[in-house]
């Protein structure tokens, strides 16, 4: 449980700094940990044994608007899906520029859903 717990503060991480890096300032990240959005939005970052959740609260006090966000795991269909195809094998960041028509229509999806 612990490893699922920091690979997923990792992937958080991970993204931010990408984000930052691409000069986005305004950031919406949502997971289906809600232990960890809690751990890091309510005081428990910066006593967290867990490296990324401290890394994490720190990007997240730079000079720009992040909201992390808790959704059910069924209310993400693009992570559901990008999940399944790569079936675990994921050990790197992926960042899709152009991504597939499918996951475009899963994202529409996404949004039209918590509108």
């Amino acid at each position: 449980m612990a490893d699922i717990f920091q690979i997923e503060a990792r992937a958080i991480l991970e993204g931010l700094k990408l984000a930052w890096m691409r000069g986005f300032r305004h950031v919406e990240v949502e997971s289906d940990n809600a232990l960890l959005i809690d751990s890091i939005w309510n005081g428990f970052a910066a006593n967290s044994n867990t490296v990324e959740v401290q890394l994490i609260h720190e990007w997240c006090n730079r000079d720009w608007q992040v909201k992390l966000r808790h959704v059910l795991r069924e209310s993400n269909k693009v992570a559901d899906c990008l999940e399944k195809t790569v079936e675990g094998g994921m050990n790197q960041l992926v960042v899709l520029a152009d991504p597939p028509s499918h996951v475009r229509r899963l994202l529409k999806e996404d949004i039209d859903s918590s509108m």
